[in-house]
């Protein structure tokens, strides 16, 4: 049988009565094992009264502690200690599983290596850059600013220099969103966007896609949740591979021009695409946050992004970066603008692009034969419909080959696969035969 502590045990024990104070108090209880695991705790009412406080202040604690995931449980089932320690753990990503030889993994949408520009003489200029080894904290060096502007989708008071993509998102959530706060966001999306909202502990509200974006109407009912924030993709989107019309843009804006919601524009796909940017930023400047990542184009280990916003907003973001990495490398930073300036540099990317649309659209192209209705698009991976996802992911094992589900990527019901292509360069048929066969088609 479980332990329990009934609220008089609790008197003694907690000595700071504020919110904070019972949260982290009780974690200190739960981690020196005076709370081991599985210890059933009081009602919240009983407690309160026993610490002379509001029910409100126990529950907004044990909101705190729930959010750690040190404890479990609420109504009338009860909460009981389900964790001696908080780690962070990003779960669809840290889900992933280890391949061994012989499987064709074609789990990870990332850019082929081989087409990747070479990074040489970048990281030579970039060991030159302005004001190195400073500890001043600069938001973004100003000859990458001056790159970045000459195709930036609108004209925005202040950018700001990144550690990636996510790195970007992570920090905007963190600074911007409260723990509790409803965030509206594409659905299917990254799973590493939804990783980092479900540890933020932010309500999701999902908003459906069709070819075009996000649609109207579900983007209208999602605004009655009053999102503090709207986070999709305006240029590709990563797990579809669609792309947003402008007259879908124009749409959504109509939506958003009567709210104060936050626009959050993830562009994590770059020059991959052929599409135009496109921004809210025209219409909405002082709330858009757009971001532009350079992993998927120049390479991931340039560890760069660069959003742009407000200077309201991009001071509160660097101001929470100034809890761990105040500044993004100025190697890296200057080493990128020489990139952006290189004649070799675009020509790679242009090459890139079509190579991954070409593979992309063998597979798509054979699926359909086949009768899976894929949908062609760009980008790095093709979003498959299935009749059942476990039975695809089994049968596809089965086959040696590994996909991710589309589970990863929703936290809604989903009949689909997510196939990475970026890095198929043959074997379409094979592929496209075992995928028809776990589609049930």
């Amino acid at each position: 049988m479980a332990p329990s502590r009934d609220a008089h045990w609790f008197t003694d024990k907690l000595t700071d009565r504020s919110i904070r104070g019972i949260a982290l108090e009780t974690g200190a209880l739960i981690r020196s094992g005076a709370l081991p695991v599985g210890t059933k705790l009081p009602p919240i009412r009983d407690l309160a009264f026993a610490l002379g406080v509001s029910p409100a202040t126990i529950s907004e604690a044990w909101s705190e502690l729930r959010r750690q995931k040190i404890i479990s449980g609420r109504g009338r089932n009860g909460t009981w200690v389900s964790g001696d320690r908080f780690v962070a753990k990003p779960n669809r990503l840290g889900s992933s599983g280890n391949y061994g030889d012989g499987i064709l993994n074609l789990t990870a949408a990332v850019p082929d290596a081989r087409l990747l520009p070479p990074l040489a003489e970048a990281m030579a200029y970039g060991a030159s850059a302005e004001n190195l080894n400073s500890y001043e904290r600069n938001r973004i060096l100003p000859e990458l600013e001056e790159e970045v502007r000459q195709t930036w989708p609108y004209e925005p008071e202040a950018f700001l220099a990144t550690n990636g993509g996510y790195n970007a998102v992570y920090t905007l959530v963190h600074a911007l969103l409260p723990p509790g706060a409803s965030v509206a966001i594409e659905n299917p999306t990254g799973m590493r966007l939804l990783d980092i909202l479900e540890d933020r502990g932010v309500r999701i509200v999902p908003v459906e896609c069709d070819r075009e974006g996000p649609l109207p109407s579900a983007l209208e009912v999602a605004m009655k949740a009053k999102p503090a924030a709207f986070i999709f993709q305006p240029r590709l989107h990563s797990v579809t591979g669609q792309s947003v019309s402008r007259e879908r843009l124009e749409a959504l804006a109509g939506i958003l021009k009567e709210s104060d919601t936050l626009i959050v524009e993830d562009d994590g796909v770059g020059d991959i695409s052929a599409a135009p940017r496109l921004s809210l930023g025209n219409s909405f400047p002082s709330r858009v946050i757009h971001i532009l990542s350079f992993s998927k184009t120049h390479g991931p280990d340039l560890r760069l992004a660069v959003l742009s916003s407000t200077r309201s907003i991009v001071d509160q973001i660097q101001s929470y970066r100034s809890f761990s990495a105040g500044w993004t490398s100025r190697i890296l930073q200057a080493a990128t603008a020489w990139l952006l300036r290189d004649p070799a540099t675009r020509e790679s990317i242009d090459r890139a692009r079509m190579i991954y649309q070409s593979r992309r659209a063998h597979l798509v192209s054979a699926l359909q034969e086949r009768g899976v209705q894929a949908m062609h698009g760009a980008g790095l991976c093709a979003w498959v419909p299935v009749s059942s996802e476990p039975f695809a992911m089994v049968t596809l094992a089965a086959h040696g080959i590994a996909v991710h589900p589309g589970a990863k990527f929703s936290n809604l019901p989903t009949c689909h696969l997510r196939v990475a292509t970026a890095t198929l360069s043959d074997r379409y048929e094979k592929v496209a035969d075992s995928i028809a066969l776990a589609a049930g088609t």
